[in-house]
């Protein structure tokens, strides 16, 4: 299948979703399909219109990461941020211009244009200008160093916050489920707690002992979420 092919695959569930984004299921719900509040509709930011479904595909989960990258620092005004959306949907002709790398590295121009025309806070923007430069600010900066890119399409993230971490989620391995070098962190994560030595267990799948090691580091941090 081609690489843009996968964009569209439906990945997860949205309470899967949410749990591998870190982020409330309301919260992942409202940024797909929109909702109502205080009498008020809003329409999606991630979808161009509601559908009902409460699968999130590819292209959607990598969105949603970098809507993620600004609710840890910041409340964006989301209504600004669709209409900067809607504008990069309609000159790159895709559904989900933020899935595709494009707009971080050529396109930097008609971010700041759309920035610009929607009157998004400078707190809130995806580029800056500094030095005559246009640059990305660290939300964006953050989010594209932890999505694995072929070409400009976005085939694998890395849910955890460093970057030494290995441990990947891509559609293409383990059906989306975290992995470190295509074996599954939860794998690696349940013989370590049947007992048996991280170092045995690296040798057993072939795998680095760090490797093992940032596997179960990111499964203690799902785990501590879920207490």
């Amino acid at each position: 299948m081609a690489e843009v092919d996968v964009l569209d695959r439906e990945m997860f569930s949205e309470a899967e979703a949410a749990r591998f984004l870190h982020v409330k299921q309301g919260t992942l719900h409202y940024w797909l399909e929109g909702g109502e509040v205080r009498g008020r509709t809003y329409r999606p930011i991630i979808r161009v219109e509601p559908t009902g479904r409460r699968s999130v595909t590819w292209a959607e989960f990598v969105e949603a990461g970098l809507l993620r990258e600004y609710r840890r620092t910041h409340r964006v005004p989301m209504a600004k941020l669709r209409a900067v959306i809607d504008l990069l949907r309609e000159r790159y002709g895709m559904p989900y211009p933020l899935a595709d790398k494009r707009p971080y590295v050529s396109g930097r121009e008609l971010l700041l244009e759309a920035q610009n025309a929607s009157g998004l806070d400078p707190d809130f923007c995806l580029v800056a200008v500094a030095s005559d430069q246009l640059i990305l600010t660290p939300p964006s900066q953050s989010f594209i160093e932890r999505v694995t890119w072929d070409a400009d399409v976005a085939v694998a993230w890395r849910p955890h916050t460093e970057n030494d971490s290995p441990v990947r989620i891509a559609p293409t391995q383990r059906f989306g489920k975290p992995q470190v070098n295509g074996i599954s962190t939860e794998v690696l994560w349940e013989h370590v707690e049947a007992g048996e030595d991280e170092h045995e267990v690296a040798e057993a799948f072939g795998l680095e002992l760090g490797d093992v090691r940032w596997a179960l580091s990111y499964e203690l941090s799902m785990h501590s979420r879920a207490v």
